[in-house]
């Protein structure tokens, strides 16, 4: 199979964008499935993409360590909107993206915590500086670093148009190993929820402490 091929293939793969109904679902719902979907950005011309294995669900009521627990705000105004917009914030100096669930105004999102690099490697180490593939996007602001994904732009932005910021499924799907269920990270309160969804046997994992549930 020659480049041309193979790049063809990739765009037609990067093209299955995952539609409103997907994210119109509880989060712990959205969270799971969201393993093995491919997060994809297309800035400036340069087209990243990776294959998401770990995600954390923050629910719309009863979870303090939900950004929406004390209701809305100018920073957490997206997490409002309706299903399959992004939520996009900073925290200590780096940007996070997550997905918004369920319905309009129930607040419930889902943050991607770390992605398996899939396509536009290059470009991803030149914008994080390093040359270690496993921690190029092991985390939430690493990998928001190496896909370029800031809240300036793309706070609020309808992930299901297929443009600019999006998700998609790919057709055939290499296996992805178990799927493991912890408490989440780094959360000071209700962080012992088990809200986080990790592909066990992945190398490009956050680090942190990996309390597991059966």
């Amino acid at each position: 199979m020659n480049l041309a091929t193979v790049a063809c293939e990739q765009m037609r793969v990067l093209r299955n964008v995952l539609p409103a109904s997907f994210y119109d679902r509880p989060p712990q719902t959205v969270a799971r499935e969201l393993l093995g979907k491919l997060l994809v950005h297309d800035h400036q011309g340069s087209v990243t993409a990776g294959i998401i294995v770990e995600t954390e669900a923050y629910l719309a009521s009863n979870d303090p360590a939900s950004h929406s627990y004390r209701g809305r705000t100018a920073r957490n105004g997206s997490m409002f909107g309706p299903p399959g917009r992004a939520y996009v914030y900073i925290l200590r100096g780096y940007h996070c993206v997550n997905v918004v669930t369920e319905g309009e105004n129930m607040a419930s999102a889902v943050l991607i915590r770390a992605v398996e690099p899939w396509t536009g490697i290059d470009v991803m180490h030149t914008r994080r500086c390093i040359a270690d593939l496993t921690r190029l996007t092991s985390g939430p602001g690493k990998l928001c670093q190496a896909l370029a994904i800031t809240c300036e732009v793309l706070d609020g932005w309808d992930l299901t148009q297929g443009q600019r910021l999006w998700l998609s499924a790919p057709e055939t799907a290499k296996p992805l190993g178990a799927i493991a269920v912890s408490g989440r990270i780094g959360v000071p309160r209700a962080g012992e929820l088990p809200l986080r969804f990790y592909v066990r046997s992945s190398p490009f994992l956050s680090r942190g402490p990996h309390v597991r549930f059966p």
